[in-house]
């Protein structure tokens, strides 16, 4: 499953219930600042396309840096349970945007967050605070079975969310650039 990402991100009505869980029944991993920047290539505007399919992202994570880039797979109503993930780290953040911006990759958004990190069985949760959004959780696939079943996964997720207590959850499809970039665009599906 490693090219594989299958998460969910959610605003959810109550975290009182999340935290009491994790904090008795996961293990923390970390707290981390993490900054975020968005990139798209002149010659192929990822943001034009809707919905928008790929992302390449520089992160600056507590001093350790990588570059990310994604493509989601969107079922027939337009929703994505998984995407091609492929993630590296790299030695120095200020060279690599200096390569980007030689082959004509434009800085399109930067997110900015704080991230709480704790592991579950196969999963990692986070949750998430950031600049001009609020709170959120995710929750990401990292068990080692490569036969599982994306759009199953997610409603685990989702379920195990309305099993403790959490109340409404309100889940999108779009991610953090693309709720900063186009918030009006942002439709969210409620459980």
């Amino acid at each position: 499953m490693s090219d594989i990402e299958i998460e969910i991100q959610v605003r959810i009505e109550n975290s009182k219930p999340l935290i009491e869980f994790l904090e008795k029944n996961a293990d923390f991993q970390s707290e981390k600042h993490q900054v975020d920047e968005y990139f798209s290539p002149a010659h192929r505007n990822f943001i034009e396309v809707r919905p928008i399919k790929e992302w390449i992202r520089l992160r600056d994570s507590g001093g350790t840096y990588s570059i990310n880039y994604k493509n989601w797979h969107y079922e027939e109503d337009g929703k994505s349970n998984y995407a091609d993930e492929y993630e590296t780290e790299i030695g120095d953040l200020s060279k690599l945007k200096k390569i980007l911006d030689v082959l004509n990759f434009k800085s399109i958004v930067i997110v900015d967050k704080l991230r709480k990190t704790w592991m579950h069985e196969d999963y990692e949760i986070a949750l998430d605070t950031i600049k001009g959004l609020g709170d959120f959780v995710e929750i990401e696939y990292k068990g080692k079975d490569e036969n599982v079943d994306p759009k199953k996964i997610t409603e685990e997720m989702v379920a195990f969310l309305k099993d403790i207590g959490c109340g409404k959850i309100n889940r999108n499809y779009v991610g953090y650039p693309f709720q900063l970039l186009f918030p009006k665009e942002v439709e969210n599906e409620e459980y």
